[in-house]
């Protein structure tokens, strides 16, 4: 089944919490999903049986993941039968106590009569008598008692599960019972899953949570969730469960078919290649620290020596690296892309550079008959990590265009801007935009510190205004926690004011603004705030 942009997933139905609503609409279970901690409301149209697309979705899905989460399908069934037994050899077991007890108490009852008849016959001296008394009690022996059939009936009557069948219950029966006689009916339940032995001994379909073992597509893969759930509808009407800070995008991704490269495994290069796995695409990966590799090798990457490797290996190679000489170096260097590119080759740079230094690449890429795309990617690493980057592109159109799954795995948005060098520009622009904020943010915090007044509560006030974004929030938190750790590099929010202000330079537009922030996080790198988030421009008020 699908849901948002995600492949399909195992799960099983389960209980919703109590306090959790049901989302209104069409009918829709709710579902967690094998080898995660994900749940998510899934509509009955976007539900299959496990059994019946088992293969398909291995042959589909190569990852490690995947395989973990159908083994943890293949053990919770392997259990479930291995109770399923038990509970009838028990039944069984049961059934022969009782039927025995039965029998040796008519024995018993027909021995007892046996005797009082003889003896009434020797007291009467009657042969003739005694002999039909015994005659009657053997008729009874031939017959079931009215005791006997009591017995046998009663099991019906109550109609008792044994212990095990208690726990084969399912939220709004009613609704399940609608659902297979519906829009699922199309769907053949193999016996082995959806058929239970009832107490009358004949096979009865039981919806329950164990029965329903399906390949459905989760709202977050692959990570669990151990924050607080929230519901998030979409715009066409599903919903999904969701940690608190992750976001699910409505849309199917087909995975392109071409083989893709990618270089440069730093905080947003690493959330890039893990959602383009996720995906289903092709990956080869590339960094100059190796180890770095190791984790996407284990989910199902390949692994190039060189960026000259990877290039002449694949069809596409993305590229995110952190500076102007970085991505120089990345293509013209020692066994570099450009040595790798030939006719048709295609290669898109991710870095936040210069317009100069990526018309540049650009020159020397098509010079040999590769294709050049820039795409600077807006966001952090969370939002890397959750595939929701803004994507700005420009240069080489219908490369924009092959690019589309791509883009759609780590982004929730893309923009083509035309020729080479507009989107370099216009990544610049935001990031001064960002920059020059979150030094204002700090500038603000630090003159509340030292008025006396509680930044706490300035936080609480800004969040109730204008200015109330997730940005704001999450750079407050980390100064008022003192969280450093990097979102963000300090260095390269440095870098990018930097590269705005030659840009204004260029084009002889003034930017007093960003030349001020720009002086505060240079102080905040002398002060060796280099490697922590951009919020560490802070401590350069406060020291």
């Amino acid at each position: 089944g699908k849901l948002g942009r995600y492949p399909p997933w195992p799960g099983k139905i389960v209980n919703p919490p109590k306090d959790l609503k049901k989302p209104r609409g069409k009918k829709c279970f709710f579902v967690k999903f094998f080898g995660t901690e994900d749940h998510a409301w899934i509509k009955v149209e976007q539900l299959k049986p496990y059994h019946a697309h088992k293969e398909e979705m291995i042959k589909i899905n190569k990852g490690k993941r995947f395989q973990q989460a159908v083994d943890a399908v293949e053990e919770f069934l392997r259990k479930t039968k291995g109770k399923d037994q038990a509970s009838s050899h028990n039944s069984s077991e049961e059934k022969n106590r009782r039927n025995s007890s039965e029998e040796r108490g008519k024995q018993s009852a027909g021995e007892e009569k046996r005797k009082a008849s003889l003896s009434e016959g020797k007291l009467k001296k009657g042969t003739g008598e005694g002999k039909k008394r015994v005659s009657s009690v053997s008729s009874e022996r031939g017959s079931k008692s009215p005791l006997k059939r009591a017995q046998d009936q009663s099991p019906r009557k109550r109609g008792r599960p044994p212990k095990d069948e208690k726990d084969l219950t399912i939220p709004e029966s009613s609704t399940v019972k609608r659902v297979m006689t519906g829009t699922v009916a199309g769907f053949k339940w193999p016996p082995s899953v959806s058929e239970v032995r009832s107490p009358g001994g004949a096979n009865q379909h039981h919806p329950s949570p164990e029965c329903f073992v399906l390949f459905i597509q989760p709202a977050v893969c692959y990570q669990a969730i151990t924050k607080k759930l929230k519901v998030c509808e979409e715009e066409t009407g599903s919903t999904s469960i969701q940690a608190a800070d992750s976001t699910a995008v409505n849309g199917s991704i087909t995975p392109t078919d071409k083989k893709i490269g990618f270089l440069g495994l730093g905080l947003m290069g690493s959330g890039i290649v893990s959602n383009l796995l996720k995906m289903g695409h092709t990956v080869t990966v590339w960094n100059r620290t190796a180890e770095k590799c190791d984790l996407f090798i284990q989910e199902g990457a390949r692994l190039g020596r060189t960026p000259a490797e990877v290039v002449s290996t694949c069809d596409i190679t993305f590229a995110c690296v952190s500076d102007p000489k970085a991505a120089k170096d990345l293509v013209l260097g020692p066994s570099g892309v450009l040595q790798g590119i030939r006719p048709g080759k295609c290669y898109v740079d991710m870095s936040t550079v210069d317009a100069d230094t990526v018309t540049e690449l650009a020159q020397v890429i098509v010079s040999r008959g590769g294709r050049f795309l820039e795409a600077p990617v807006s966001g952090n690493q969370q939002l890397s990590n959750d595939g929701m980057l803004v994507i700005l592109a420009a240069g080489d159109k219908d490369l924009y265009e092959d690019c589309s799954s791509c883009f759609q795995a780590m982004g929730k948005t893309s923009f083509f801007l035309g020729e080479v060098g507009n989107a370099a520009k216009m990544m610049l622009i935001v990031n001064m935009v960002q920059g020059s904020f979150m030094a204002t943010i700090a500038e603000g915090l630090t003159l509340a510190q030292v008025t006396g007044q509680s930044q706490q509560t300035l936080l609480d006030i800004l969040n109730q205004g204008q200015l109330a974004s997730i940005f704001l929030d999450q750079k407050c938190q980390n100064i008022l926690q003192g969280n450093f750790k990097p979102d963000f590099y300090l260095k390269y929010i440095q870098k990018d004011l930097r590269l705005a202000i030659a840009l204004g330079d260029s084009v002889n537009h003034p930017t007093p603004m960003a030349a001020a922030a720009n002086e505060v996080y240079k102080r905040a790198k002398a002060l060796d705030q280099s490697d922590n988030d951009m919020s560490a421009v802070y401590r350069a008020y406060i020291h």
